[in-house]
């Protein structure tokens, strides 16, 4: 395993498949994200206005650049449906040189 600072993980969870479908096509179409994990089934309970409230989700993984994360998190906010949309980054520890030769690859270069 190889360190990888330079690579990302951002979390966000979207209210339907065909959404999450569209945001993860249009990432990886523009580059911006080499892959994007749509993950069915989350349950997510939180404050919102006030109240407690409880919603089916879907959660998207989506990989990328330490260079892309802004470009990134604006196209997200972009194509988001949410008034607040999660975006967490975090960060690849390690990561095995082809899959890190793949990332590269698939990125926009910045």
């Amino acid at each position: 395993m190889e360190a990888a600072t330079n690579y990302r993980t951002i979390l966000t969870t979207i209210d339907n498949y065909e959404r999450a479908r569209q945001i993860a096509l249009t990432l990886v179409s523009e580059q911006l994200a080499a892959c994007c994990n749509i993950i069915p089934g989350v349950t997510s309970i939180y404050s919102w206005n006030n109240s407690v409230r409880e919603d089916s989700e879907f959660l998207m993984l989506i990989k990328t650049s330490q260079a892309l994360l802004g470009a990134l998190e604006q196209r997200v906010r972009e194509l988001h449906p949410y008034d607040v949309p999660e975006i967490i980054s975090t960060g690849m520890d390690e990561v095995n040189s082809p899959y890190e030769a793949w990332l590269k690859a698939s990125l926009q270069q910045l």
